[in-house]
């Protein structure tokens, strides 16, 4: 049985509703298609000839096997490019040809086929290092996005691995570019399950305090990555509006809203071929996360206002946020789809309360790196003592490294040459800092000044402490923080704007 379009079923009639439209924009042109091997692997004829009858008429080289002993041998002697495996293949399990496709060739691209697709069943093929799965039935349509973001994916990895080698040859590796300091035992390991999960193409979920190094262990994971060569586009779902984040995501077309002047593609095209960092996503609101998870299945972006797909693209998704999702997704404000989506490889980054043995080294970096950049003329840098030492790992460092990092910057500013960093010298945040801050309107100077302009003054102090507390009792959290004080998100950063507030300083300086 052969397919001829793409919209056929492939001898199981599918419920897939996908655009015909992404037919015409598949990621690779029918020139290189040829190029790209494929295995499918089904103990069903009528299915695994359907596939392979469809996948040749699209360009592709493609190879069939209906038995799980002859797939074992055929995977250890021969190189493909993408595997399409059957989960359930009776006497050899899908997960076992699944280990021994990868342990052959680890840059194969496995795809899982199912009939009883389950979120169990699912991760645990993604975690065994499965590129993608795709449940029965399916249309010819949805094969054909999947291979072809599977295809698009093997070129990028050659381009990748042909500028590594070029990079070798002129002794710039990518290594090179990121270092990440720490050597106790607890950030070694989250290290080690970044380079891991690094080089596959699974999505990471990366969790932590704020200040942990959620970003860059993101950047690690990516430069380690086979996109390497492309773009690591980073949003933050907190930072911007809904209607400011939807545009700046998925892009928007002509006229779409007032301020359209043009069609503008959005940051998921910007990292087509590459990595995109979705930081604080737990903020994302709910239409937008429906909007996303569109695009994590599929692969096609709508821009703002447009009625058909604007781009195929293909990215490698890495989301973080320093709440427990698991708890957001019970509260309704994380989809529980899009987080089992994008929690394919969950990592955990340890707070610096847990990895006191790596203060010093940390400090002494910034110290360095902070007086190289503000008063390297001056003379030699300071030095910290034991009794300094002790001070920085005796302290809770709520902030984590971010805090750590801002106080020795600070300490930077006042230390002169050569001198020696005791407790004395480190401008530990305390919650006495703010002590002055909220006596002030009572103090007797208030009534020496104009009405107008202590009334100004009074209000903005009020708003900067209303504001601090505000933002203290939600956790962080902006969308609840709106709820509390019943305004929308818009008018709570355009309140935090005015006032230079920023909520990873504000949870930095609670105690």
């Amino acid at each position: 049985m052969s397919v001829a379009a793409a919209g056929s079923s492939l001898g199981i009639p599918g419920p897939h509703n996908a655009d015909t439209s992404v037919a015409e924009q598949l990621p690779v042109p029918p020139e290189l298609r040829s190029d790209i091997r494929i295995l499918v692997v089904d103990d069903e004829r009528t299915l695994r000839e359907s596939c392979a009858s469809f996948l040749e008429a699209e360009g592709y080289s493609v190879s069939v096997c209906g038995k799980g002993d002859e797939a074992k041998r055929i995977l250890k002697t021969q190189q493909f490019d993408i595997v399409l495996l059957d989960l359930y293949m009776g006497r050899v399990s899908g997960m076992e040809l699944l280990q021994i496709c990868l342990e052959a060739n680890p840059s194969t691209l496995a795809v899982v086929m199912t009939g009883n697709p389950t979120i169990t069943s699912s991760i645990e093929a993604l975690r065994s290092g499965a590129w993608d799965y795709l449940p029965k039935p399916f249309s010819a349509t949805h094969l054909q996005i999947l291979i072809g973001r599977a295809a698009h994916t093997v070129i990028v990895s050659r381009e990748s691995q042909e500028l590594h080698e070029e990079l070798q040859k002129k002794h710039l590796s990518h290594s090179d570019k990121l270092s990440i300091l720490g050597t106790s035992p607890v950030f070694q390991r989250t290290i080690e399950l970044a380079r891991k999960v690094a080089a596959t193409d699974a999505s990471v979920f990366i969790t932590g305090e704020s200040g942990t190094g959620k970003e860059l262990i993101a950047q690690f994971i990516h430069h380690h990555s086979r996109r390497s060569s492309r773009s690591l586009v980073a949003v933050n779902c907190a930072a911007l509006p809904e209607a400011l984040l939807e545009s700046e995501m998925f892009g928007h077309r002509k006229g779409s809203f007032t301020g359209a002047v043009r069609d503008k593609p959005g940051l998921l095209e910007t990292a087509n071929g590459g990595s995109l960092f979705l930081d604080e996503l737990t903020e994302m609101s709910k239409p937008i996360q429906a909007k996303l998870l569109r695009v994590i299945q599929d692969g096609v972006v709508r821009r703002v206002g447009s009625e058909t797909v604007d781009a195929v693209v293909n990215v490698r998704f890495i989301a973080a946020t320093n709440r427990d999702p698991e708890l957001a997704t019970e509260s309704g404000e994380l989809r529980e789809d899009l987080f089992y989506r994008l929690r394919v490889f969950p990592i955990r980054m340890p707070s610096l309360r847990d990895r006191k043995e790596d203060i010093p080294l940390l400090a002494n970096h910034f110290l360095r790196y902070y007086w190289n950049r503000h008063k390297a003329d001056l003379g030699d840098a300071p030095v910290i003592t034991e009794d300094g030492v002790r001070a920085l790992q005796s302290h809770a460092w709520r902030g984590n490294v971010r805090e750590l990092q801002n106080v020795i910057e600070h300490a930077v500013v006042l230390l002169d040459p050569g001198s020696r960093v005791g407790p004395s010298q480190i401008p530990f945040i305390g919650a006495d800092e703010t002590a002055p801050e909220a006596t002030q309107v009572q103090s007797g100077e208030l009534y020496k000044e104009a009405y107008h302009a202590a009334r100004d003054r009074t209000i903005a102090e009020f708003e900067q402490r209303y504001l601090k507390a505000l933002i203290n009792r939600a956790s962080g959290n902006m969308s609840k923080a709106a709820r509390l004080a019943g305004v929308d998100r818009t008018t709570l950063y355009r309140l935090m704007e005015k006032h230079g507030l920023q909520r990873e300083t504000i949870m930095v300086n609670s105690e």
